[in-house]
């Protein structure tokens, strides 16, 4: 491995483990101007109705919310009103008409399909119903909007007050619609609409975090508010979760609320909380709405600052509006869905999107054709390596042509040692003769950096791979984790994969054509298969599934490529002696 091979390995290694690891680990900027800044950090905080947004505005960061007592409870018995299709089953209260829990019908809480041992993924929002209007008690309206049901249908239920009415209708593709007729609202005063809640989930791969489109010039950009430093809720999202120890949040919890409320201000054309695999969001509005509150509550089991749950509520002000529509989304990470829904950002796969998009689409595209996401990695693999055999290849004779000519190499280094730039003009001279480039080797690697990661991106976030088995894997979103609970209790289970892919690893590295000094090399055949070891052991199987069978693929196009050398390495003919008589023998 010569010195430019190097270079290119542990720059190869040191972007991996930057993108990995401490991709969230920028340094909040300066804090903006005071209407961005936090609006309450209160221990015990209930959540968004616990402050009012105008009372936040004008006081900002320095004023904890003005105590409130509590809201009084509906003269009205509450009644519960279940809405169903095929995704979705929903449960609204009259008291504010908004949905207490939802159900994803398809979805299973456990490996294996949906039945009586093993329900649906349900989303409790009674503490903070989704589609619930809140800060209500400014306008003389209480603390409740005490409905009573008009009528119901199969998917659509009418509430009534003396106030107006509000229509529910659940659509397709996990999509809920809140039509508010109102005859009279004060147009001075700000209204809360909650977007429920999310739980962090069980896996230490979960993440728990808030995205929105911030509109603004050039229509907006989307905000991932556990990355972006200047949100004020940076400090309490881990983007990660538990995977990497914290890595991109605060690594202790001392000294952390256990609950706190920020405000986002700025006007949102979405917004979304969301889990690694689903996701419930505010998809459009016709109120313009001013930013929103959120709500974090953290983990106490563990001793840093993880996210347990998040809710979060828009603040908007209808104006002179009696109408007022709004869409809400609930259900799975399904880039198709959103991709429709205009929130295909949802996803997180930042400037890695234009390669990410394609590679989910082919890995469904394959899935369809054969009914198996493991095979559908495979298949997805063996075309990524289709694509660059042709570049792979040139590169990997280029480093035999290398290899071949070190001899005259070092007769140059030999003869020029006194004078570099007569031996650089040589080098260059000696690389023209046998047409070697000695770039040919880096740049597939280089070209394979992106494609990587994202791999990784799609891989760690499908909705496609939750419980997805493959042969001994229960789970391609997850490690192996073989004999957690019996035999191999260490490290969370035995993982089978990450071992073979630093032993394929090594084996390519041993196969590859080297220029540079052996010890050097040997010492590299075991560097790299080692950190890789170490980084890929608890990723999900699915990327080490893909990046062994890589490197079988490599391995192959090596053993290929060497057998194609050797026979055009061979004679045309072979020269035969002819036969000699006892004579010739005698007289040797």
């Amino acid at each position: 491995m010569n010195k430019t091979e190097k270079i290119i390995c542990f720059l190869l290694g040191g972007v991996l483990i930057w993108y990995l690891f401490t991709q969230n680990n920028t340094k909040p900027q300066q804090e903006q101007a005071q209407e961005n800044a936090p609006v309450v950090q209160q221990q015990g905080a209930p959540a968004a109705r616990s402050a009012s947004p105008a009372t936040a505005a004008v006081h900002g960061a320095s004023a904890l919310a003005p105590t409130k007592p509590a809201p009084a409870k509906p003269t009205t018995p509450e009644q519960i009103v279940t809405l169903e299709n095929d995704e979705l089953r929903l449960e609204l209260s009259s008291w504010n008409g908004g949905v207490k829990k939802a159900t994803l019908k398809k979805y299973p809480q456990k490996k294996g399909d949906v039945g009586e041992d093993n329900p649906p993924v349900e989303f409790d929002f009674s503490s903070s119903p989704l589609g619930d209007v809140g800060n209500i008690r400014e306008a003389g309206l209480g603390d409740y909007m005490e409905y009573r049901v008009e009528s119901v249908a199969s998917n659509e239920v009418v509430f009534a007050t003396e106030m107006g009415k509000r229509r529910v209708t659940l659509g397709e593709n996990y999509q809920v619609t809140f039509k508010d007729d109102w005859f009279s609202l004060p147009p001075s005063v700000d209204f809360t609409l909650s977007l429920g809640s999310m739980e962090m989930g069980d896996s230490n791969s979960d993440i728990l975090s808030v995205d929105s489109w911030r509109i603004g010039e050039n229509g907006g950009e989307v905000v991932h508010h556990g990355d972006d430093g200047n949100s004020p809720l940076k400090k309490y999202l881990v983007v990660m979760g538990g995977g990497c120890n914290g890595c991109g949040g605060t690594t202790s919890a001392a000294g952390m609320p256990i609950e706190a409320t920020e405000r986002v201000v700025g006007t949102q054309k979405w917004i979304a909380l969301k889990n690694r695999f689903f996701v419930t969001a505010l998809v459009s509005t016709t109120a313009q709405n001013k930013g929103f509150l959120a709500t974090v509550k953290r983990d106490e089991t563990v001793d840093r600052y993880r996210p347990e749950r998040i809710s979060a509520s828009a603040v908007f002000n209808p104006g002179q509006a009696t109408e007022v529509t709004n869409v809400f989304y609930i259900g799975p990470k399904k880039q198709s869905i959103l991709w429709d829904l205009g929130m295909r950002d949802v996803m997180e796969f930042g400037i890695w999107r234009w390669i990410c998009y394609p590679i989910l689409w082919i890995l469904n595209a394959c899935n369809s054709i054969i009914p198996n996401y493991g095979i559908a990695i495979i298949l997805l693999t063996i075309l990524v390596r289709l694509i660059f055999w042709p570049l792979t290849h040139k590169s990997t004779v280029g480093m035999k042509k290398m290899q071949e000519i070190q001899p005259l190499m070092k007769e140059l280094q030999t003869k020029y040692k006194d004078n570099p730039q007569r031996l650089q003009q040589e080098t260059f001279a000696l690389y023209r003769e046998h047409k070697v480039n000695p770039m040919s080797s880096c740049l597939p690697m280089l070209i394979q950096i992106p494609v990587f990661i994202a791999l990784f991106n799609v891989l760690r976030s499908a909705i496609e791979l939750r419980y997805a088995p493959f042969l001994w894997i229960a789970d391609l979103s997850q490690p192996e984790a073989l004999g957690a609970n019996s035999w191999f209790p260490w490290f969370g289970g035995l993982n089978i994969l990450p071992i073979l892919m630093a032993a394929t690893m090594a084996l390519q590295s041993a196969l590859t054509p080297s220029t540079g000094d052996k010890s050097q090399q040997k010492m590299m055949i075991i560097m790299m298969p080692v950190m890789m070891l170490v980084m890929f052991y608890s990723f999900p199987s699915a990327l080490s599934l893909y990046w062994t069978l890589s490197q079988v693929v490599s391995i192959i196009q090596m053993w290929v490529i060497r057998r194609q050398t050797q026979a055009k390495q061979k004679p045309a003919f072979e020269v035969i002696d002819p036969p000699q008589t006892r004579q010739m023998r005698r007289h040797g």
